[in-house]
């Protein structure tokens, strides 16, 4: 069973990425998680540049910080199989986290964008974390080629995108950028408190509708209410997260499983636990 960490806490996060990476490449860049960590913190917290402290309350540092530990843990189960290739190298490990803790920076807000939060960027919220992480590598001097991997990697996290046009530039990148999409997803649904966080998930389609610069988003995104939302959030785990993970990110989530590879996987059991805790809580209301 993979040891519960607090994803409120940065410092306990990035110990136990530093773990990881450290167990897998043991000659790596000890400082290079550690700054990434505090890169995020800052743009999280408003004191980077000319952006706020982030105002969406569920695309948050915490919901970053827990797809971060479950891609290090991802790629972690994947490196101990000596035969899956291609095999992870230490730099596109560190490329796909820092394109974890960089794909949700679309919801920061600049100082003078003093309307609404940043939940109203929903829709362009990964064209705007592409530019941020763009912005963000060219100013720390890191190659082309590793800017565009990180950018691709990001783009894996769109809800409507379709993969095969991700213009990837190797098969690995390619891996990593899948890992990336498949942690994204698992983080958030295997949370304690996902169910109590779908209504504050709604508040923010709601904004992003009222914002919708062509209309084309109706109120409340593709949900009536948040009642709504949690009604089908048992449906869209079965239907759309389930097929996302096993088949578009080629069941990379496998590599949870402990022991690998027919061992138990607790972030699908938590995420299990969660919609089967939502269905109760609807049928106690009558829901159902």
């Amino acid at each position: 069973m993979l040891e519960l960490v607090n994803t409120r806490d940065p410092l306990s996060v990035e110990s136990e990425v530093q773990a990881a990476y450290l167990e897998m490449f043991p000659h790596g860049d000890r400082a290079f998680i550690p700054a990434i960590f505090r890169w995020a913190v800052s743009w999280f917290s408003g004191q980077y540049r000319d952006y706020q402290a982030i105002d969406a309350h569920y695309h948050d540092l915490e919901h970053t910080l827990q797809g971060a530990l479950c891609m290090a843990r991802l790629l972690r189960g994947r490196h101990r199989q000596p035969a899956e290739l291609p095999r992870l190298t230490q730099r596109m490990f560190e490329l796909g986290l820092l394109a974890m803790l960089t794909h949700d920076t679309g919801y920061l807000k600049k100082r003078g964008d003093t309307g609404g939060t940043g939940a109203k960027y929903t829709l362009i919220h990964v064209d705007r974390s592409i530019a941020f992480a763009g912005e963000l590598m060219s100013a720390n001097h890191f190659p082309a080629p590793q800017i565009l991997a990180v950018q691709n990697m990001i783009r894996c996290t769109g809800v409507n995108i379709k993969l095969d046009a991700i213009p990837f530039q190797n098969p690995l990148e390619r891996i990593v950028g899948f890992a990336l999409g498949a942690a994204d997803l698992l983080g958030q649904m295997a949370a304690p408190d996902y169910v109590d966080k779908l209504p504050t998930l709604y508040s923010e389609f709601e904004e992003a509708a009222r914002h919708s610069p062509d209309g084309k988003m109706k109120a409340g995104g593709f949900f009536a209410s948040a009642e709504d939302l949690m009604q089908k959030t048992p449906l869209f785990w079965e239907n759309y997260g389930r097929n996302k993970i096993n088949r578009e990110f080629l069941g990379l989530h496998r590599f949870l499983n402990d022991p690998y590879p027919d061992g138990p996987n607790d972030y699908l059991d938590r995420i299990e636990s969660n919609i089967a805790r939502l269905r109760r809580q609807l049928a106690a209301q009558g829901r159902v």
